[in-house]
């Protein structure tokens, strides 16, 4: 049963609902050995589908980011202030929603950087984030050629976040992110691991498993400390099902590409018939006031009224 208090006019409230995203994340992982299944959203409108749907946690991905606000590759382009502004953007929607755990790339810089870049997003509303060990020139975990730093030097992104988050007294996950595999090594990744969760890490994440087999393996050499896996299909790894992944252990599960991929295949689709047939071919039934249902029109008529406005009485 939740804890219920007053807020000084005889209405209660419930304590789990008014938590931030960050400590109601932490809760997740701490009261429950449920897998948290986060799809990856990487705009307003994608966020707001997920939180329709009733999804219990969210992820704002850095490739979908760099795509929809840059028009770039996933190559590391897109910067803090870009990230940090989709993420604050999508936490803001419900802001006592399902949690959002947000891609921090390798910090964008040194210790002092990272520091900064987990300042911003504990004051957007993040809930969670992961911090890789890429090189700074990066790109996405599921692109060949990927290069690490030296142990030592993730492990300063590590601390550096840690003590942060420790200074400013936040809630927020902290996600030790290894890109290692593909150049050192699945023991140089176990490694790297350990040692992130030794200076704080509160999750871990192994990026590109070969296999099923090692993704379990990473899971048993690991346990009890949680992890996450990233799945993104098509990509570098196996497709593993939520099933399958919470039979394995894992405690959190993203889906990077789970808007993005389906958007261009809907948007291209659309876009081609337009030019073949001169009409988009929208559904009947699916017009602008359908959209904006979606996007919180109901809930934003209500708050006019509330305050007395008249100009949304009918739109």
């Amino acid at each position: 049963m939740a804890v219920t208090s007053s807020n000084g006019h005889g209405n209660k409230i419930d304590e789990k609902h008014q938590m931030s995203g960050a400590a109601k994340l932490r809760h997740m992982l701490q009261e429950s050995n449920d897998l948290i299944v986060c799809p990856g959203v990487y705009d307003g409108l994608s966020a707001r589908i997920a939180l329709n749907l009733g999804f219990e946690a969210m992820y704002m991905t850095g490739a979908g980011t760099t795509a929809s606000r840059l028009g770039k590759a996933d190559l590391g382009l897109a910067q803090l202030y870009d990230m940090k502004t989709n993420a604050e953007m999508i936490a803001h929607l419900e802001p006592f929603g399902p949690p959002l755990i947000a891609d921090m790339d390798t910090g964008y810089g040194g210790p002092l950087m990272v520091s900064q870049a987990v300042q911003q997003y504990i004051t957007a509303g993040v809930a969670g984030f992961h911090i890789e060990d890429q090189i700074q020139n990066k790109r996405c975990g599921h692109l060949g050629g990927k290069k690490v730093v030296s142990l030592d030097e993730y492990l300063t992104r590590i601390r550096a976040a840690k003590s942060t988050i420790d200074r400013l007294r936040s809630d927020i996950v902290l996600i030790a992110r290894t890109d290692a595999l593909q150049q050192l090594g699945y023991e140089e990744c176990i490694q790297r691991l350990r040692a992130a969760r030794d200076a704080g890490a509160d999750v871990g994440l192994l990026e590109g498993f070969a296999s099923k087999d090692q993704a379990q393996q990473a899971v048993e050499d690991l346990r009890p400390w949680p992890l996450l896996l990233n799945m993104v299909e098509n990509g570098a790894g196996p497709v593993i099902t939520t099933r399958e992944a919470a039979d394995m252990g894992f405690r959190i599960m993203i889906f990077s590409f789970a808007s993005l991929a389906p958007a261009y295949l809907g948007i291209r689709a659309a876009l081609e018939r337009l030019k073949r047939d001169g009409v988009v071919g929208t559904p009947k039934g699916l017009g602008p006031r359908q959209l904006f249902d979606i996007c919180g029109l109901a809930e934003s008529m209500q708050t006019d009224m509330e305050a007395g406005g008249v100009d949304y009485y009918t739109v």
